[in-house]
């Protein structure tokens, strides 16, 4: 009685793996749906980062040329600074630094988002993102308007 049951336990999973092979093929179309969709995503979100980047903080604008004054202020101090403060303003340095090249390194906004109303519409409607939260995140009314994306509900 146990080798019958070993030969049929045998039998299932066999049975059973044919099966989830012959399930798991992917069509051409259905391997053409998930590049779109991964380049459709892949554009958006450089889009949204690049809005994001580009808004900055309140108050006084910093330029390159402010931030590298800052650092060579900061390198006459460190001299003669205490060792905490040396610490200190070695932090402030490298921060100053990172910012610098955040800001010569901007994004060619217009071309991401030229790219950004080629796929907008088909994005929103295939992942159910509204209007709303496309302006929520920034992004202009008129961007929406040239994507074909409006307030209504399709």
């Amino acid at each position: 009685m146990p080798t019958a049951t070993k030969k049929t336990a045998a039998a299932k999973t066999a049975t059973k793996s044919a099966a989830k092979s012959s399930t798991r093929t992917m069509t051409a179309e259905h391997k053409a749906k998930l590049a779109q969709g991964r380049t459709e995503s892949r554009v958006v979100s450089k889009y949204l980062e690049a809005l994001s980047a580009g808004k900055g903080k309140r108050g006084r604008k910093r330029t390159p040329e402010s931030i590298s004054m800052q650092i060579a202020r900061i390198d006459r101090e460190i001299e003669a600074a205490p060792a905490i403060r040396r610490l200190e303003l070695t932090q402030m340095r490298y921060d100053l630094e990172v910012e610098r090249e955040r800001l010569e390194a901007r994004v060619d906004i217009a071309g991401v988002e030229k790219e950004f109303i080629k796929i907008a519409k088909s994005y929103a409607k295939r992942t159910g993102i509204s209007y709303n939260a496309f302006r929520s995140l920034g992004v202009p009314a008129e961007v929406l308007k040239k994507a074909g994306i409006s307030r209504a509900r399709a």
